[in-house]
C-alpha cells in the first residue's frame, strides 16, 4: 500500500458544487516500500470533488510520481484504491468547509462597515453642501440629526 506522506494543493478552484484542487511539483508525495517520491504535473495535475456527493469525478487523470531518474505512473482512481490518499482529501475538504462557512460572516461585517462609511461620508458632503449654499435652516436640520443619532443620519 502506497502512503501519502504530504498533500497541499497549490490552489484550490470552486465551481458551482465542483472543488478541484491542483497539485504543482512537490506539493503531493507518497512513500512506496519506505521510499519518497515526489508528484510531478507532467500528466494530471488536479482532483476534482463532487461537494454534493463527496465523489472524484475525474477518476481517469493519471498522476506521476518521481524519485530519481523512477517513475510511478497512477491513474487518479488506482491512487485512491492503493493508498490512504481519501483520507487527506477528506481532511482538506473539512478546511474547504470551515473555510466556506466563515466567508459569509466576514463579508457581510466587511460590506457593513463599508456601507456606514459611505453613509457617514454622504452625510458629510449633505452638510458641506448645505453650507456652500448658505441654507442654514438645512444645515441645523442635519446637525441635529447627527446629534440624535450619534453621528450617522437617520433613516427615512
Amino acid at each position: 500500500m502506497l502512503h501519502v506522506k504530504m498533500m497541499k494543493p497549490f490552489y484550490t478552484k470552486k465551481e458551482d458544487h465542483l472543488v478541484k484542487f491542483v497539485f504543482a511539483y512537490q506539493y503531493l508525495s507518497i512513500m512506496k516500500d519506505d521510499e519518497l517520491f515526489h508528484f510531478i504535473p507532467v500528466e494530471g495535475k488536479e482532483i476534482v470533488v463532487n461537494t454534493n456527493t463527496f465523489q472524484v469525478e475525474n477518476l481517469s487523470e493519471v498522476f506521476v510520481f518521481q524519485k530519481g531518474n523512477r517513475f510511478i505512473r497512477l491513474p487518479l482512481y488506482q491512487l485512491l484504491l492503493v493508498s490512504d490518499i481519501h483520507m487527506h482529501l477528506q481532511s482538506i475538504l473539512q478546511g474547504e468547509n470551515a473555510g466556506i462557512a466563515e466567508i459569509p460572516d466576514q463579508a457581510k461585517s466587511e460590506a457593513m462597515e463599508a456601507i456606514e462609511f459611505l453613509e457617514q461620508e454622504n452625510f458629510n458632503r449633505m452638510i458641506d453642501h448645505a453650507l456652500e449654499l448658505r441654507d442654514e435652516v438645512m444645515f441645523n436640520d442635519l446637525m441635529d440629526q447627527q446629534q440624535l443619532n450619534g453621528g450617522m443620519p437617520s433613516e427615512a
